[in-house]
Order: C-alpha cells, then structure tokens, then sequence
C-alpha cells in the first residue's frame, strides 16, 4: 500500500513533531527508542513518516510524552452545532395555569 498526497504529508508533519518533542526532551533516538520498545531504526521510521509503523508504537510514544489524551480525539463523533446550541439554551418556564 502507498500513501500519497495529504495523508502522507500529514504522517511526515506528524513524525517531525515526534522528533521535535524528543529533541526538546534532549532524548537521543537510542534513549527514546528504547523508552517506547522500539529500535532506532523503528523510531527513524516514525519520525520520517513511514506509514508502516504499527498505530501501537504511536500509542506508546504519545503516553510517554504526554499527549494519550489526543488518540480519543481519532475518529470522535463529530460534535453537531444544533446540539450544542440546543444544550445551551435555557428551558422555558411554563406560565401557571389561571383557574377561572
């Protein structure tokens, strides 16, 4: 399988911001290889964007910096603006009945 166009470029922006944060972290690739259980070969990969890398070595790295809470955003509902608008309204109050 080949990526190609957006999704492959979304996959190398994502491997350089992995490769940023370890870098920040002053983590060379053999330290933070084996914190997340992979080779150094393996977190290059990742890091260039390899579309190979099995999504669990990602959830691994994400926990280790910090970010497990971004894979609930992966395929989340999409959030809908007539709910959200409808949550936000106040409920009307009902006029109390005049008894003749």
């Amino acid at each position: 399988m080949i990526i190609q166009g957006n999704s492959a470029d979304s996959l190398k922006a994502l491997g350089a911001r992995l490769r940023e944060e370890r870098l920040r972290r002053n983590e060379s690739q053999q330290v933070f290889a084996s914190r997340i259980g992979v080779s150094v070969p393996t977190l290059y990969k990742m890091e260039s964007g390899d579309h190979r890398v099995q999504l669990g070595r990602w959830v691994v790295a994400l926990e280790i910096l910090g970010h497990a809470e971004d894979l609930d955003r992966l395929l989340a509902p999409k959030e809908s603006l007539f709910d959200k608008y409808e949550q936000t309204q106040k409920p009307r109050r009902q006029r109390a009945s005049r008894k003749p």
